[in-house]
């Protein structure tokens, strides 16, 4: 009988233990306010010095584009997406220096107010979620940016207008 008390006493004992850890480890999260994570940002398939694949789209002014055509700054967005609505106005500053014709914008489903914060600084391709350009890119996520050199190969991609290697526009 005595071991059984003994037993239950060292339980208890670890549990308390256990308990008093998990509540260290969730105080020392809450202080360092999510940075320990980071942004972990989009899952990103295509990386730096990877080329963007094969496609064939219409922009909104009727502009052909193509995997051959587009370099520069792209943005992949979503209808409803909260993120996206608010990474529209960094993108718009940016893309304004970056000029137009360097600068695409994808956006998956049916949202008027990007496409009319996007239109005047971007060329505007609206498709499915699966679409082609989305495709080309394995782009999975939004909201999702993209940096293409002259050789339409990725220099840097990421979920942040900050995860982009570009000049500032302050």
């Amino acid at each position: 009988m005595s071991y059984l008390t003994a037993a239950v006493v060292l339980v208890g004992l670890l549990c308390v233990f256990n308990l008093l850890l998990t509540f260290g480890l969730i105080r020392r999260l809450k202080q360092l306010g999510g940075a320990g994570a980071g942004h972990a940002g989009p899952p990103i398939a295509l990386r730096p010095g990877s080329p963007v694949g094969e496609f064939a789209a219409v922009t909104l002014d009727g502009e052909q584009v193509s995997h051959d055509t587009v370099e520069g700054l792209v943005g992949f967005f979503s209808a409803g997406c909260e993120p996206c609505h608010k990474l529209i106005p960094g993108f718009t500053a940016q893309a304004r220096a970056q000029g137009r014709q360097n600068v695409l914008a994808v956006v998956a489903g049916e949202d008027a107010e990007a496409v009319e914060a996007l239109s005047p600084v971007a060329r505007v391709i609206v498709e499915d979620f699966e679409g082609p350009v989305a495709g080309a890119f394995q782009n999975t996520w939004t909201p999702a940016l993209y940096l293409l050199g002259s050789d339409h190969r990725v220099v840097a991609a990421g979920g942040r207008m900050e995860d982009l290697p570009l000049a500032s526009t302050a």
